[in-house]
């Protein structure tokens, strides 16, 4: 039996207690394939951005056993060009191959600490500018949710650290598992790491209709070959105010949401089903395997066959 993945969050003075309490929620519901345990840097209280403080169980120590290691995030005014000696010596008892994680304004830690160093990252939109400004040579890119960069994952505002707990338990062991973690915990099971952070104007006016049940058709009816006119039909509305509207909506086009759409079901039946690819390409919309193909790999980078064996092992040369 495979040994449980442990998961240490360290708590920083200023923490938001929203986030902090994201990784024991989210990995924690994976029929215990986690364990997640939460220290400070000196083993004492931690003070929260809201009017109460926590005590901890473990002291840094912990990080010395951890797999993952999660920074949530902290009060902005919190932030510093340089990392407190606390923290530097609490992150240095990290193993070496162990995963680093961070939320929002935790990524100013890793970036302090120089981990970020000539790597892509991102944290919240709204302090993008004074990460950029503090730390000109991390690839800052402040418009996407999380980036995965192998062994350093970084995310942005409070919904995001979800996000790149669910694509973490994805990666680790499948969307089937992910799916019920997410189902568990209410939320959406897959928000693509490159989506918008921020959509300028996500609410429609009360009055307006949206695009959510153009949205449902178009999830019951992948396979089928679909145009924009007929999503904007099924929505009651000229081409030009379902675009605009949809995009509102949704923080991308129509069409790239589509193409993520078939992608994403893809990914599910090559995780789940022996099926062929050139199948699997009928059953979502792609026009063959060789779409398929192009679209696999402009998303994550490789092959189905590739994917296929990470998620399921070697199979034979016909899938």
């Amino acid at each position: 039996m495979a040994s449980i993945h442990r998961v240490v969050v360290l708590a920083i003075d200023g923490v938001y207690p929203f986030e902090l309490g994201i990784p024991s929620r989210v990995f924690e519901a994976a029929d215990g394939l986690y364990e997640v345990l939460t220290c400070s840097v000196d083993g004492r209280p931690v003070r929260t951005h809201s009017d109460f403080s926590i005590t901890v169980e473990h002291g840094p120590e912990a990080l010395s056993t951890a797999d993952t290691v999660v920074i949530p995030p902290f009060i902005p005014t919190a932030v510093t060009r340089e990392v407190p000696q606390a923290v530097v010596q609490a992150l240095a008892s990290v193993a070496p191959g162990a995963r680093l994680v961070s939320i929002c304004t935790g990524a100013f830690v890793l970036a302090a600490a120089g981990l970020l160093d000539d790597r892509p990252a991102t944290t919240h939109w709204a302090i993008a500018d004074l990460f950029r400004a503090w730390f000109p040579q991390v690839a800052l890119d402040p418009d996407v949710l999380f980036i995965d960069d192998g062994d350093i994952l970084t995310s942005a505002g409070a919904a995001s650290g979800i996000d790149v707990c669910l694509h973490l338990i994805r990666k680790d062991h499948g969307s089937e598992v992910a799916n019920q973690v997410a189902r568990m915990c209410v939320v959406p099971p897959w928000r693509d790491g490159g989506q918008a952070q921020y959509i300028q104007h996500p609410v429609p006016e009360a009055t307006a209709t949206g695009t959510a049940t153009a949205r449902q058709w178009a999830l019951e009816n992948l396979h089928e070959p679909m145009a924009l006119a007929d999503l904007a039909e099924h929505s009651h509305m000229s081409l030009r105010t379902f675009a605009r509207r949809f995009t509102e909506e949704v923080g991308m086009s129509p069409g790239r949401w589509l193409i993520q759409q078939r992608v994403d079901r893809a990914r599910h039946l090559l995780e789940t089903t022996d099926l062929p690819v050139d199948e699997i390409a009928g059953q979502v919309g792609f026009a063959g395997g060789t779409s398929l193909r192009e679209h696999l790999h402009a998303a994550i980078g490789v092959s189905p066959l590739a994917y296929r064996r990470t998620f399921r092992g070697a199979l034979s040369p016909t899938h």
